[in-house]
């Protein structure tokens, strides 16, 4: 029998039977406006106990513009599972987008691993686009990333944005990550990587960012995702990084094959 509703703080919110084992967060408007950290705490915990209580589902639905309250539950593990077109409405009657969010009781609880994969992977478009870059040193080395979020260290760069080419994706990942502007030299390869892990396929560009051997003493790293960078020996990256970022970086070599058409690392055959 389905459980009454039950007030949690913040007090607004509530969570509401609606379906067997299932639980929505109900009193979210404006909760995004709150204390972030108050807030995010508050939902998490009440997420824990519903799971505690023996739910399986806890979902919401928020405003498509309410991108406060959209993060915050983010935070709180809630995932984006997708948009329910003219389903809300505004205080004047005016049809809105609803956002459906949801976690389960075996998914990864924030900060656990594979919670951070988990929530890009259902929050990024299916076909992603990665914008990296190859750093080098003059005497052979690659510059290499070593991230918190993940056991494999990277180049440097990331996901290419909804309305941003390629190119300012990693000028701006450079400049937000290692404090560095950097100009972007050409395409060194187009590589397509098949599903890996938690990452479904994705289409990724390494540009060539040039010989910068003082890079890695003046970088200013993002602490939330940048823990140290390395310069890294052609024959000590496969220990280092992801296989197929090994087999990419290995058919680049030193970069005098521009323009590169790559599957997940190695040139198609024929």
């Amino acid at each position: 029998m389905p459980a009454p509703e039950e007030e949690v703080e913040p007090a607004a919110v509530r969570l509401r039977a609606v379906a067997d084992g299932v639980v929505a967060l109900t009193g979210l408007s404006g909760l995004g406006g709150r204390d972030p950290e108050g807030a995010v705490a508050a939902v998490v915990a009440m997420v824990e106990q519903a799971f505690a209580d023996g739910r399986q589902r806890v979902e919401a639905e928020v405003r498509a513009d309410d991108v406060d309250t959209r993060r915050l539950l983010q935070r709180a593990g809630l995932r984006p599972e997708g948009v329910s077109r003219g389903r809300g409405s505004t205080a004047d009657g005016e049809a809105v987008d609803l956002l459906r969010l949801g976690r389960l009781a075996d998914d990864p609880a924030p900060g656990e691993p594979g919670a951070f994969l988990g929530m890009l992977n259902a929050t990024l478009p299916k076909k992603r686009v990665i914008a990296q870059g190859v750093v080098r040193d003059g005497r052979g080395h690659v510059l290499l990333c070593e991230l918190t979020y993940k056991r494999e260290w990277d180049l440097p760069g990331g996901v290419v944005d909804p309305g941003e080419s390629p190119r300012t994706t990693l000028r701006r990942e450079l400049q937000e990550e290692l404090g560095a502007d950097l100009p972007v030299g050409e395409l060194l390869a187009v590589n397509w990587l098949p599903r890996y892990r938690q990452w479904e396929d994705a289409l990724l560009l390494v540009f060539d960012l040039g010989v910068h051997p003082d890079l890695a003493d003046g970088a200013v790293l993002q602490a939330s995702e940048i823990g140290a960078v390395h310069w890294v020996a052609p024959d000590q990256v496969a220990d280092h990084v992801a296989p197929y970022v090994a087999r990419h970086l290995a058919s680049i070599g030193s970069g005098e094959a521009a323009g590169m058409v790559l599957e997940d690392g190695i040139p198609p055959q024929e």
